[in-house]
């Protein structure tokens, strides 16, 4: 069966993405950034986490033995407040430092780097009340939703089964210390923390290549979007070949008109052909009246058979003149001895007296 004109069955051209990323329609999942944060904050809290502890629990305490005094300085709270900020800061430095660089790099390792203006203005239809019941129903919130639950259910399940690998240490917390009630607490929050985080990270990647796969599917263009945009960005098609084939008609006509007032015809002998007109009387030295390679040189050729214009070969002569002079130009200075050496030979085959000017070899 043939395909259908809408079948998006061509990859996307590098202008489609171009465009899609500036409107910020890139691949993303939204879960991938949460969830390597969550692993690399517990990861680094599992290093850093007693001495923060430590550290906190040192600060509680050097505030709790002040002595209670009344100061008229209003500004002795504040001194109080700023140093306790600044060593508590200190503590939480590298979990937040941690937590911030995996942003970044999470982020910009799925859409590189975005600047998207246009998307911090204010537009009405994101809180059209329709349009947002409209998102809430639609298909790609209901499969957010199924993905929810399934995380859901994968937590719950390596809860359940961390807690009840250590039941029965659970039990026997009450005959110990509190710093080992503490340890025992603190070890077993980091271990089940981590099991999550490692697996909401590997349903984040899945979700991230579902994404990714979405995102080219939704990219793919159809015969009639080729068209469309090759006309917007290169022209129409049509239009070009109808300028082509205006510009062939024209220089045809010219060339129709033009080489039959030629003196002779200088050739490659195949592959160049350029028509030179030379009148002593009026003009300071030979012009080219037309030129042309492989077909237009072909053509060149013809009329001037067709018109009696003599055709003689020179080689070197007539790489020289096509690449140099344009069309409505007199040869250079340097063409002129060679250019005057065909000349006579045209004057003699036609059995015309050489102009003197031609006798001593230049124009």
């Amino acid at each position: 069966m043939a395909e259908q004109a809408g079948d998006k069955k061509h990859e996307a051209t590098p202008y489609r993405r171009q465009k899609a990323r500036e409107e910020g329609n890139v691949a993303k999942s939204q879960d991938l950034g949460s969830a390597v944060i969550l692993l690399v904050s517990v990861v680094v809290l599992d290093f850093i986490g007693p001495q923060l502890v430590r550290t906190l629990m040192d600060l509680i305490v050097d505030q709790l033995k002040q002595p209670l005094y009344w100061e008229t300085d209003n500004r002795t709270p504040l001194v109080t407040l700023v140093g306790m900020l600044q060593r508590s800061g200190a503590a939480l430095l590298p979990l937040m430092g941690g937590v911030f660089l995996t942003a970044i790099v999470v982020n910009l390792a799925q859409t590189g780097f975005l600047w998207l203006p246009d998307k911090l203005g204010f537009d009405i239809s994101r809180i059209d009340p329709l349009k947002g019941i409209g998102r809430v129903f639609s298909m790609p919130n209901a499969a957010k939703l199924g993905f929810g639950l399934v995380k859901i259910a994968i937590v719950s399940i390596l809860l359940i089964v961390g807690v009840w690998n250590r039941w029965d240490e659970i039990l026997n917390l009450a005959g110990m210390t509190a710093p080992a009630v503490g340890g025992f607490v603190w070890s077993t929050t980091i271990d089940l923390t981590r099991q999550v985080a490692g697996s909401l990270v590997g349903l984040a990647l899945a979700d991230y290549a579902f994404q990714k796969w979405k995102y080219e599917q939704d990219l793919m263009m159809t015969d009639e979007e080729i068209r469309e945009e090759s006309k917007s960005t290169q022209g129409d098609p049509q239009v070009k070949a109808r300028r082509r084939r205006i510009a062939k008609q024209i220089s045809s006509q010219r060339l129709q008109t033009d080489v039959p007032k030629a003196d002779v015809v200088v050739t490659n002998p195949t592959e160049l052909a350029i028509a030179l007109q030379y009148d002593p009387k009026t003009m300071k030295a030979p012009i080219v009246l037309a030129k042309g390679a492989e077909l237009v040189a072909a053509r060149i050729r013809k009329i001037a058979l067709e018109s009696g214009i003599p055709v003689v070969e020179r080689k070197p002569l007539a790489q020289a003149l096509f690449k140099s002079v344009d069309i409505g130009s007199p040869i250079p200075v340097e063409q002129y001895a060679a250019v005057a050496e065909v000349l006579k030979y045209v004057y003699q085959v036609k059995g015309k007296s050489v102009p003197d000017i031609l006798k001593n070899g230049s124009t």
